[in-house]
């Protein structure tokens, strides 16, 4: 089968999930990563030839609590790195992994698409409560012993994480825009595979002279995900996690899977407390977010569903 370039095909963006490169109960070595991207793409390569116009993102959690770690072990040798340059140190590394496997796939289809990796930029208001206020736990557990050392020669904002232990939190804003949008949305309108806004986007805020500065800060991957599907006009966003479809009272006896619901129903699920902030909660929001703003629907399901959830024969269609 060949496919040429197309400039016609559905536009749309798959929001890899976290597990998609590093899973959990592995090493996470780079060839467990490439493998796990492998097995990630294959319904990214569906949508493919079926002639969709796509802009790849994913998440980083895993790897930024691995940077996080080689900076505090090393920060006796070398300089340490801010969090928001971490993020986009990780945009190239997973970019490139993720446009490799895709390019080596596309290969040996015959499809001949061009992908690349553009390291984005995402716009956050400067006084989000989130930055006067850090939630989002990162990087490693840190001995209580350790704290006032910490927090007085780091300035960090340590809590205790579920009474597992101490980690650092950072602020987690809500994205507003993507900075590259108008590359992004030329390129993918074009046939070009994108894989960008990868971690949740590197965050930036507006200085009052227009220019940009980093925030030491995460975004969530799946809001920033809806932001650039309304960004390049995506008429689909698929939002790729653990599980293979959204579900009612979630682990316990009475669960209900859902097969479709709409925004309204949706957000009274949201209300009444069924998605929690740490799991589903974000992609709800983020599916709700998308449709609102003009998108036609959201396909919540497993990475190694989404070939049939594509096709409508599992996963959680949101809809107007």
């Amino acid at each position: 089968m060949k496919v040429d370039s197309s400039n016609s095909g559905t536009i749309a963006v798959v929001a890899l999930g976290g597990n998609a490169i590093s899973r959990e109960f592995e090493e996470g070595n780079i060839a467990q990563q490439f493998e796990n991207t492998r097995r990630s793409l294959l319904g990214v390569l569906h949508l493919i030839k079926k002639g969709y116009r796509l802009a790849i993102t994913h998440g980083n959690g895993p790897q930024v609590g691995n940077n996080l770690i080689r900076v505090e072990e090393s920060r006796h040798l070398v300089p340490p790195l801010p969090l928001g340059v971490i993020v986009a140190d990780l945009q190239g590394g997973m970019g490139y992994m993720i446009q490799q496997t895709l390019q080596n796939k596309l290969h040996l289809a015959e499809i001949k698409r061009e992908v690349a990796t553009i390291l984005t930029q995402v716009i956050v208001d400067k006084n989000d409560p989130s930055v006067l206020e850090p939630t989002k736990f990162v990087g490693p557990y840190i001995k209580e012993a350790e704290l006032g050392d910490v927090t007085r020669k780091r300035g960090w904002v340590i809590k205790e994480d579920s009474g597992r232990g101490y980690r650092r939190v950072v602020p987690s804003p809500v994205p507003i825009e993507i900075v590259e949008k108008e590359t992004i949305r030329h390129l993918v309108e074009n046939g070009t595979i994108l894989v960008c806004g990868g971690g949740g986007g590197i965050p930036v805020y507006v200085e009052n002279d227009g220019t940009y500065e980093g925030v030491d800060a995460v975004i969530d991957k799946d809001l920033a995900a809806a932001i650039l599907a309304r960004n390049i006009r995506a008429e689909e966003l698929y939002i790729l996690t653990a599980v293979e479809k959204v579900a009612l009272n979630f682990r316990k006896a009475n669960e209900i899977q859902l097969d479709k619901i709409t925004v309204r129903e949706a957000r009274k699920y949201l209300e009444d407390g069924q998605f929690p902030k740490g799991s589903m909660g974000p992609k709800i929001q983020a599916a709700i977010n998308f449709i609102e703003e003009g998108g036609k629907e959201v396909i919540i399901s497993s990475i190694d569903k989404m070939t049939d959830a594509a096709e409508g024969k599992t996963g959680t269609k949101i809809v107007a």
